[in-house]
């Protein structure tokens, strides 16, 4: 996303007023890479720990030399899968191929070939259902649930809860999973109210919390958030 010059934030800072100078320094966020919840859970599991560029370069090379439904995962030899998931990152590649078939298994055997089906469950049930698949977890399935237009929640990566907790928008508490269950009961009240603003959301705080609000050595001198960020106004100039 391109970056534009950072406008003045106010004293105060909301999560509106934070999204839209997120959106100011960044650009437009990117459009999810599908709203298929199958789809969704592959482009999680096929790389791991690389840059956005190079998880495209793994789902575009499964999507083409696999296909992209449970039938076809399970029908890809083993060394393809392999070969595919090596693209998106050498860290566990070979697991990430068996979760990619062992997801697809899943699909085919409890929901007829049709993860949607999870989809028309309540909430909670919607939410464990997705939560199941290796490497999914509870904030993974918030984000498939948001990005299919299930549920209205803010899904955040811990870059963007990092975000948030600096800014004081939510508690910061040292277990994650206590800590993002708290976020999401505190954010309820000011989400933004369509799909596609909450989607940008969650990619501008992903993006702020990787490149400036970084956990270790964060920017605060460049950042466009820091006139009413305690944390950047604490740490002075030294940054």
């Amino acid at each position: 996303m391109s970056r534009m010059p950072d406008p003045p934030i106010a004293p105060h800072p909301s999560l509106a007023s934070t999204l839209r100078i997120l959106r100011h320094y960044y650009g437009k966020p990117p459009a999810p890479i599908s709203t298929d919840p199958f789809r969704l859970i592959l482009w999680e599991q096929v790389a791991y720990l690389v840059p956005e560029a190079r998880r495209r370069e793994a789902y575009a090379a499964l999507r083409s030399t696999v296909g992209l439904t449970p039938a076809a995962i399970l029908g890809a030899p083993t060394n393809t899968l392999h070969a595919i998931t090596r693209l998106g990152g050498a860290i566990a590649a070979p697991i990430r191929a068996a979760r990619l078939r062992h997801s697809a298994e899943l699909v085919l055997g409890h929901w007829k070939g049709d993860l949607k089906r999870a989809l028309r469950l309540p909430l909670p049930q919607a939410r464990r259902a997705l939560a199941a698949f290796p490497m999914i977890g509870e904030p993974g399935a918030d984000k498939i649930l948001v990005f299919t237009g299930t549920a209205r929640l803010l899904p955040l990566d811990s870059n963007g809860l990092r975000v948030l907790q600096r800014l004081g928008l939510v508690k910061e508490v040292r277990d994650y999973r206590t800590a993002y269950r708290g976020a999401q009961a505190a954010l309820t009240p000011r989400l933004p109210r369509t799909r596609d603003a909450l989607i940008g959301a969650y990619y501008l705080l992903r993006e702020h919390g990787q490149t400036l609000c970084r956990r270790s050595a964060p920017r605060c001198s460049e950042c466009p958030l820091r006139p009413g960020c305690p944390t950047g106004r604490s740490r002075g100039h030294d940054t």
